[in-house]
C-alpha cells in the first residue's frame, strides 16, 4: 500500500479529522482491519499563524518547504498540506518534492465540475478569501467565485481563528454562517466551497438549497484515490 503524507497542525482540530477520514475510507474499500500507511507532520500552529498575519509567507514557504522534505525522507509517496490558506505557499512545496503533491484547490475544482456549477461561492480565512492564489485556481477550470462581502467575511475569518481552531463550536456562530451561505446563495452561487478545512465541523452538516462542497472530505478521498490507484 502506497504511504500519504500528511503536513498537518494548521489547525490540529481539522487534521484529526484528516486521518479519521483518510483511514475510514481506507477501511471502506480494503476491509476491516485495514487502515492506511501514512506518515504525519504536525507543526505548531501559533508560529504559522504569526507569520501569515505579518505577510511573512516566505518564511512560512521555507518552513513548510523543509517539513515536506521530511514527509518524502520518511517514506511518504505523496504529500497533502492539510489546510486552504497555507496552499499560498503550495510552490514551495512542490518545487522541492519529487512525489506527488495533492493540491486541496485542484481535488474541490474537480469535484465542482462533477456536477457542472458554474457559480461557486467561497467561505475560508480572509486570505483564501480575498487573494487569488486560490480562486485563481478554481476560475481557471471556468468555474467562476463569489466571496462574501466584507462585513461577512470578517465574521467567518474571526471565527475560524478565535473559536474553530480551538475546536469550540458555538450555535450562535452556525447560524452566522448559515446566513452568509443564504447570502452567496442569493448572489446566484450553486454550491458553495468551505473553504477552511474547520468550517464543515460547524457546518458541514447542515442542509441547503445548494450543495457544500467540504474541502477536507474532498482533500481525504483524494489521497485515497491515489492510494488505490
Amino acid at each position: 500500500m502506497k504511504t500519504i503524507g500528511l503536513l498537518g497542525g494548521m489547525s490540529w482540530e481539522s487534521t484529526d479529522l484528516y486521518y479519521q477520514q483518510i483511514n475510514k475510507l481506507i477501511q471502506a474499500n480494503y476491509g476491516q482491519l485495514h487502515s492506511a500507511q501514512m506518515v504525519i507532520i504536525s507543526v505548531n500552529f501559533a508560529e504559522i499563524e504569526k507569520l501569515q498575519h505579518h505577510g511573512l509567507w516566505h518564511e512560512a514557504g521555507e518552513y513548510l518547504k523543509e517539513k515536506a522534505i521530511q514527509l518524502e525522507n520518511a517514506g511518504a509517496d505523496c504529500i497533502l498540506l492539510c489546510t486552504n490558506t497555507m496552499h499560498k505557499v503550495a510552490s514551495y512545496i512542490e518545487d522541492s518534492i519529487s512525489i506527488p503533491f495533492i493540491h486541496i484547490a485542484d481535488a474541490t475544482a474537480k469535484a465542482i465540475q462533477q456536477q457542472n456549477i458554474q457559480k461557486i461561492g467561497l467561505l475560508g480565512t480572509a486570505f483564501t478569501m480575498e487573494q487569488d492564489f486560490y480562486k485563481n485556481r478554481i476560475e481557471e477550470v471556468g468555474i467562476q467565485v463569489i466571496i462574501p462581502k466584507a462585513e461577512s467575511r470578517k465574521i467567518v475569518h474571526d471565527i475560524i481563528y478565535e473559536e474553530l481552531c480551538l475546536g469550540v463550536i458555538k450555535q450562535k456562530s452556525q447560524q452566522k454562517y448559515m446566513e452568509i451561505v443564504e447570502e452567496l446563495i442569493a448572489l446566484g452561487a450553486e454550491g458553495i466551497i468551505l473553504g477552511c478545512t474547520e468550517i464543515c465541523m460547524l457546518i458541514g452538516n447542515q442542509q441547503f438549497s445548494v450543495p457544500l462542497f467540504d474541502t477536507t472530505s474532498i482533500h481525504a478521498k483524494s489521497a485515497v484515490d491515489f492510494v488505490i490507484e
